[in-house]
């Protein structure tokens, strides 16, 4: 007796979906979200070097410091905005607003914009305050 194979639906996936800059930032949403547990080790290192003297505070800040430091401090910045404004986005659309899709499209443009924007204006704000007022 031949058995029939039956035709299943296919579960949608990712590779069903054209991509979209909202798909992406929900991506980059829950990945900044587990790269905020490593810049919390970074603050728990600055509070406890400051804790353990002079020596060990001297020594974070001069890890800190280096090009690589910066890198991480920046991008950590970065980190924090753009989660935050993502859970702002992810706040409205818990009480049901801004699912039509010219807004969803235009909130995931400022999304990208917002974030990059805030961290320069911390960042050149943090450099003219430790420089004396000059950039």
């Amino acid at each position: 007796m031949a058995s029939k194979k039956t035709e299943r639906p296919l579960s949608p996936h990712l590779f069903i979906y054209k991509p979209m800059l909202s798909m992406t930032l929900s991506v980059i949403h829950r990945a900044t979200g587990m790269a905020m547990y490593f810049g919390t080790l970074v603050v728990a290192w600055w509070f406890m070097s400051m804790a353990m003297g002079a020596e060990a505070y001297e020594f974070f800040a001069w890890v800190m410091g280096s090009w690589v430091g910066m890198i991480v401090l920046v991008g950590f910045t970065w980190v924090l905005f753009h989660h935050m404004f993502g859970g702002i986005k992810h706040f409205f659309w818990d009480f049901g607003k801004g699912f039509e899709l010219e807004t969803v499209e235009h909130v995931a443009k400022l999304a990208v914009v917002v974030p990059v924007c805030a961290t320069i204006i911390v960042w050149a704000f943090g450099l003219m305050l430790t420089s004396g007022g000059a950039l």
